[in-house]
């Protein structure tokens, strides 16, 4: 009995949350990127569940000498996108955001925000540094800073300095060393962000215990 060749084999199709990945990647080959860029760094800020790093990185290899304007865009729609997230759970987390964010969003748990809220008192702004920055869902921070009612303007001028950090790191890398550094950045970023987040905690710590 012959095997089947590859071909006539029934191919697997591939998960929802790839197809989506898949459906947002393939907006950097168009001429709509920049708009798509954007308006996906806003949305994650709040409810999207893929992070915008998926089309920076392609939009900064195919032009490299616009990889900075690039981040720029996507840190400036992500800051937005956070300052959107902390009004929807400052308005309307107790009118049944809760139980749409706990159903449908990936990460959303009782559980979780919880921990978070816990982590907003012994930290405060802190912790929305530590999330932009870090591969932490940086959505879960911002809905949450306007449950617990961060003040604004630390939590405005954490997601700026911390977002842009990130998107301005990985626009840098990819425009100093093109593709040759991407799966480096795909590999080791999250473990990367991971220790700097932990030495900032550390450093913090540090401060609040001489100071105290």
């Amino acid at each position: 009995m012959t095997q089947p060749t590859a071909d006539a084999l029934p191919q697997r199709r591939p998960g929802l949350y790839r197809r989506f990945y898949n459906w947002v990647l393939h907006w950097a080959y168009t001429p709509y990127s920049q708009p798509a860029l954007a308006l996906m760094s806003f949305a994650e800020s709040s409810f999207f569940p893929i992070p915008p790093d998926v089309l920076l990185m392609p939009m900064c290899l195919g032009d490299r000498t616009r990889a900075l304007r690039f981040a720029l865009l996507c840190s400036v729609a992500s800051v937005l996108g956070g300052m959107f997230g902390y009004w929807l759970g400052m308005q309307f987390w107790s009118a049944g955001l809760d139980q749409f964010c706990y159903r449908y969003v990936p990460g959303f748990s009782p559980e979780k925000f919880a921990k978070i809220q816990s982590l907003y008192r012994e930290w405060d702004w802190v912790v929305v540094f530590i999330a932009g920055f870090s591969p932490i869902p940086y959505k879960l921070f911002t809905i949450a800073g306007g449950v617990f009612a961060i003040h604004f303007p630390m939590f405005v001028l954490a997601s700026a300095i911390s977002r842009s950090a990130r998107f301005f790191l990985v626009a840098a890398l990819l425009r100093i060393w093109g593709d040759s550094i991407r799966s480096f950045i795909d590999k080791h970023l999250g473990w990367l962000s991971i220790a700097f987040c932990v030495l900032l905690v550390a450093g913090f710590y540090l401060v609040k215990v001489v100071l105290h």
